[in-house]
């Protein structure tokens, strides 16, 4: 009865939304993909490329449709075209082999009703390292799905990774939401790509120490694993190199005997596990519905060593394990909280690994985005917990986001082309130097120039991107730069500029505004994106002797 009256609220709420989900049969078999377009990955939607300008709902936002209804509209207002929605396996199958899609059914139909797209974040078997989210049934039977264990026995609320039971029940639950997907999105196309589970990671501790992770750690090495090391140890992390080569380059052997007796040891241990449980659920998904799929990580704070941050993740100096285990996982992802925010992008932006930055601070400036879209041409950006966002008319995504929405078309085009750049500047790292066509391009942070207009003590994180447009046109966006230009081969001679407006596109089409060869570029000194709020700039550059 109460399930009952659960789908009829949910019901209203979709038609109070927008467009219900309608069922429908298999679909033409053009599924959103990845594809490699010259020089950069693409999600491929419908056909054409698509660029994510994302936002993450808080962890319980969607668990209670009614909750959702009134931010549905300011995501709008702020210029995202797609929201990454947690999917709950407590709600989705709160009897075992009973499942309930009423939550996954509102978050669609919101999403259609608002023309926006959605990345589902499985929160299965964990989520940050926990596993808060597994349904009651599962929690309270521990013989049938055993939890993992500290070095003392002390059980954990974390499911082990070593559990057959465990493994199945996950994968079952994933392909019946998978399923579901294809069944009433297979035509639409509204739901994107899959995370599957959240924040992997062991602790307190780097390994689990229940019963069956001891077995298995006593246990040979995969010989699958040994031979990709063996294969690939030119390019290897050079973490796990190092560990290899330290315990003799060993093509056998149980973990201790391949790697050595450390917390770093337990560690590989527990990531070809992890990402072994997580390929198979993937798996299992894949096989009902084959939308791209990752897993996100919780990084590392500095100093701290394995067992202290969710270890064993899809972190950098894990990424062959991962890789090896997880052929199923299309890329692997950061989640990124630290200030170092460039570090970690260039440690994930590999020829084999698409970048997606799923989550990071909302309170983290948008340059970001310019950053990854522009210099490591991006799937998307999202920052976390968006409903919780202040002003959606106004706000900095707003505004960042409603410049990117403009540029996607040519934003998309670069990156195939290669002829596009980004910067990101803050008090740390407040000059970079770019060559794009046949020209250098130094951008500085604007507080570098006196008579920038300050808004405080502190160095904002600014940035922008260049997109070429012919040998001598370049569009600038961002906020807080100064850009000036030189010949790349200069041979004794100087660029200078010969007009700066700012515009926007509207329906494609630049629509030109102030012309700024006075005051606003120095007299022709610069180009300069004031801080505060993101814009366009059109420079056409021009050289003499």
């Amino acid at each position: 009865m109460m399930k009952t009256a659960r789908a009829a609220l949910v019901a209203g709420l979709l038609i109070l939304m927008g467009s219900p989900v309608t069922v429908r049969s298999q679909g033409d078999g053009n599924l959103p993909h990845l594809k490699k377009q010259g020089t950069a990955y693409q999600l491929i939607v419908q056909g054409k490329p698509f660029l994510m300008l994302a936002g993450e709902l808080g962890n319980s936002s969607a668990s209670d449709p009614a909750y959702m209804r009134p931010y549905w509209p300011a995501l709008k207002t702020m210029n995202l075209n797609t929201v990454l929605v947690p999917v709950y396996w407590e709600f989705l199958e709160p009897a075992e082999g009973k499942f309930d899609f009423a939550l996954v059914d509102s978050a669609i139909g919101a999403a259609r009703g608002h023309g926006m797209k959605l990345v589902f974040l499985w929160f299965g078997s964990w989520k940050n390292s926990m596993s808060c989210y597994v349904p009651r049934w599962i929690k309270t039977d521990a013989m049938r799905f055993p939890r993992a264990r500290t070095a003392d026995g002390a059980a954990l609320e974390i499911l082990t990774p070593f559990s057959t039971e465990n493994m199945k029940a996950d994968a079952r639950a994933f392909a019946a939401l998978m399923k579901h997907i294809r069944v009433v999105d297979s035509k639409q196309h509204t739901v994107l790509m899959v995370q599957v589970e959240n924040e992997i990671g062991m602790i307190p501790e780097a390994r689990d120490h229940c019963r069956l992770a001891n077995a298995a750690f006593s246990e040979q090495v995969p010989p699958e694993l040994v031979t990709h090391i063996r294969k690939n140890a030119g390019a290897l992390a050079p973490e796990l190199l190092a560990m290899w080569n330290k315990s003799g380059s060993r093509s056998s052997g149980t973990w201790e005997e391949v790697f050595g007796r450390s917390p770093e040891t337990d560690e590989v241990f527990m990531a070809w596990q992890f990402a072994t449980y997580t390929n198979f659920v993937a798996k299992a998904g894949k096989k009902e519905y084959r939308l791209p799929m990752f897993v996100n990580a919780a990084l590392i704070r500095p100093g701290y060593k394995p067992g202290q941050y969710p270890s064993a993740g899809p972190l950098p100096h894990l990424f062959d394990l991962w890789k090896a285990a997880a052929p199923e996982i299309d890329f692997l992802a950061p989640d990124i909280y630290f200030a170092n925010f460039k570090e970690w992008v260039e440690r994930y932006a590999r020829p084999n690994n698409p970048l997606f930055v799923p989550e990071v601070a909302n309170s983290q400036s948008v340059a970001n985005a310019y950053y990854i879209f522009g210099q490591h041409k991006a799937l998307g950006y999202s920052p976390f917990s968006i409903e919780s966002l202040e002003d959606p008319e106004h706000n900095q995504i707003a505004n960042g986001y409603g410049v990117l929405r403009q540029l996607e078309p040519l934003i998309l085009e670069s990156q195939e082309k290669g002829e596009m750049a980004g910067v990101l500047l803050d008090s740390a790292d407040q000059v970079e130097v770019v060559q794009l066509g046949s020209y250098t391009f130094t951008i500085r942070h604007e507080y570098s120039w006196k008579y920038a207009v300050r808004s405080g003590a502190d160095t904002p994180r600014v940035g922008g991107m260049i997109i070429m447009r012919s040998p001598d046109e370049f569009l600038i966006a961002g906020t807080g730069i100064i850009v000036t230009f030189e010949p790349f081969a200069s041979s004794g001679t100087r660029a200078g500029i010969e007009s700066i407006e700012e515009g926007k596109f509207v329906r494609g089409n630049w629509k030109a505004g102030r012309r700024l060869n006075g005051d606003q570029s120095h007299q022709g000194r610069h180009l300069h994106l004031p801080g505060g709020a993101y814009g366009i700039q059109k420079v056409r550059l021009y050289t003499y002797r």
